[in-house]
């Protein structure tokens, strides 16, 4: 058993869209025009947007994003996902997926991958989006502080 997190990337036209929004992808395997299965070191941070519809429109909207985890190692099971992962926020519905979509490109604006932005930040999105509220930005003060943190307590 691999200690990857695997994705499977599915695209059919107007149908659905499983794609990577951000992550360090480490090894690639296309399986036709259509699929792909993208896998992640354990450890490492991604965003997982799927969207899917159907003749009336849009059924699923929804972004996860993930810490992939080691073989043998607890985790959540998240459609694509294999064996899962550390759901580190999980929302559904075009206005949250939409809001989360905008707080990555800030801090992609920053100059931060967002790969790299502290865990406990995509814990207080989920938290404050699912009751409706707005999430503190991310800042590169905020950003110095968890990379201190790191350093000190790894």
């Amino acid at each position: 058993m691999s200690d990857l997190t695997q994705v499977e990337i599915l695209w059919l036209e107007k149908r659905i869209e499983n794609r990577i929004r951000f992550g360090r992808i480490v090894e690639e395997q296309i399986l036709d025009r259509r699929r792909r299965v993208v896998s992640f070191a354990p450890g490492s941070i991604f965003a997982f947007v799927r969207w899917t519809s159907n003749d009336f429109g849009t059924v699923i909207s929804r972004i996860d994003i993930l810490r992939a985890v080691a073989a043998g190692q607890r985790c959540a099971t998240v459609p694509y996902v294999r064996p899962g992962g550390d759901i580190l926020l999980r929302l559904s519905g075009w206005p949250k997926v939409e809001r989360v979509l905008q707080l990555i490109d800030v801090i992609e604006a920053l100059g931060i991958d967002p790969a790299d932005a502290a865990p406990d930040y995509w814990h207080h999105v989920h938290n404050r989006l699912s009751v409706n509220e707005a999430p503190r930005t991310y800042t590169k003060s905020r950003h110095q502080a968890w990379l201190h943190r790191q350093r000190i307590a790894p």
